[in-house]
């Protein structure tokens, strides 16, 4: 199943994510590795969320994640949120709609 987290950012989240950057990014890189984490990144124009695209059984390893990332223990995430995506199209669909 995919499952997509919102970060909802500070504001000033550009400037102080610099601190924590490298620490978050391993953490994502490991989470890839794993094969949990498919996507991820910040909105552009304003950089007021990010979002991640997990593929896992439930939503859990996604609010793992969450719950160790240095962006949020550090407050440079408000509040985050997982949802289940029920993906139809595209070639990592989870539930391919047939032709």
């Amino acid at each position: 199943m995919h499952y997509l987290m919102f970060y909802d950012l500070v504001p000033d989240y550009l400037e102080r994510r610099g601190e924590f950057r490298d620490k978050h990014l391993a953490m994502a890189r490991a989470a890839v590795a794993r094969g949990e984490l498919v996507l991820a990144g910040a909105l552009a124009d304003p950089a007021d969320q990010a979002v991640l695209l997990f593929k896992a059984d439930s939503p859990a390893v996604a609010e793992a994640f969450a719950q160790a990332d240095p962006y949020v223990q550090e407050g440079l995430v408000k509040q985050w949120r997982v949802r289940p995506w029920t993906t139809v199209v595209g070639y990592l669909a989870e539930h391919s709609v047939p032709n």
